[in-house]
């Protein structure tokens, strides 16, 4: 029991350093055909993220494959029930980091412009989708007593679900315009600065909106209590702090609550999710929990001794990256990442 409750703490932190690393690339990514007025400044806009991208994308794969190691029958009833929709993502990652390799390959503005658009499809799609997931797990899905998906791809896409996607995608479009603030000089620095002090407040009501329809639709505040501790509480604050911190100037700290609020926000899911990993709206007792979905305990002893050895590893190095690649990225800049 200890080692299961540790890994689905574990897969928590990865689905939250994800979406807290990968939040800021998909907001940059949806921003980039509105925030460059010409080639120049999206090229520009591209470089804030150049050297991260691909390198934050690990922590999902790394939590899909977590997810497999640890809980088999999570990963396997996830995947065969919600296989339209990462089908969907996956396509647009895919489309996403070939238009990051291809955009410059040729000058011609008709083949960037293309691909540019293909960097916002690409961002935009996951970033809703993400959130529709995530609403689901809580929500519940058909799930029979064999553990096996008994519904259709349009069960995932009920209103509950798309109001969380829709939370989701305001608040990675925030996260990456406060981002673009850190990285970005002159005028740009200055139309990000006004681009984020204008998505907070739709952010912020669609986030209200997606609590206010959670009470309503799942069993998370009841399970919470009706003091919720610590963590739900902070993410809202940090939320509504960003704007005042970005009226101030402090682009660093409006950064940081963003950023907390995406990691709390995750972790309060995860929270009220708890012991289960898969609610069944057909049966509460049909429920994937981390007793019925984990792997064996040899097999989670093994994966803790491999994981306390590789996992400082990563963050080193994706901690020394982020050092290295540090300054901010000026419109006359000619490095293409």
């Amino acid at each position: 029991m200890e080692l299961q409750a540790l890994w689905f703490i574990l897969v928590a932190v990865l689905f939250t350093g994800f979406f807290f690393l990968e939040g800021f690339d998909f907001g940059v990514g949806i921003l980039l055909p509105f925030m460059g007025k010409d080639d120049r400044e999206r090229r520009a806009v591209i470089n804030t993220i150049g050297p991260f991208w691909d390198g934050n994308e690990v922590w999902l794969v790394t939590a899909g494959g977590a997810m497999f190691a640890a809980f088999p029958h999570w990963y396997a009833t996830l995947f065969s029930g919600f296989y339209p929709a990462l089908l969907l993502m996956l396509a647009a990652l895919i489309m996403r980091g070939v238009a990051f390799e291809f955009r410059s390959k040729h000058d011609r503005p008709s083949w960037r412009n293309f691909w540019d658009w293909s960097i916002f499809l690409g961002s935009a799609l996951p970033a809703l989708l993400w959130g529709v997931a995530m609403a689901n797990f809580i929500r519940g899905v058909p799930v029979d007593a064999s553990m096996n998906y008994a519904g259709g791809f349009w069960n995932l896409l009920n209103p509950y679900a798309l109001a969380c996607g829709l939370a989701s995608l305001s608040i990675f479009t925030l996260h990456g315009a406060v981002f673009l603030t850190l990285k970005t000089t002159g005028e740009m620095r200055e139309r990000a600065m006004a681009t984020a002090k204008t998505l907070w407040t739709p952010a912020v009501l669609l986030s209200m909106l997606f609590m206010a329809y959670t009470y309503v639709e799942t069993d998370l505040y009841q399970r919470l209590g009706i003091n919720p501790g610590i963590v739900p509480v902070f993410s809202v604050l940090a939320l509504f702090s960003v704007r005042t911190l970005l009226r101030r100037n402090a682009s660093g700290w409006a950064f940081a609550m963003t950023g907390v609020a995406i990691a709390f926000s995750t972790a309060t899911i995860f929270m009220g999710l708890y012991p289960r990993v898969l609610v069944s709206s057909l049966n509460p007792e049909w429920s994937l929990t981390v007793q019925n979905a984990s792997s064996s305990p040899y097999t989670l002893s093994i994966m803790t001794t491999v994981a306390l050895i590789f996992v400082p590893l990563v963050l080193l190095y994706q901690g020394w990256s982020y050092w290295v690649f540090r300054q901010r990225v000026a419109v006359d800049a000619h490095h293409e990442y």
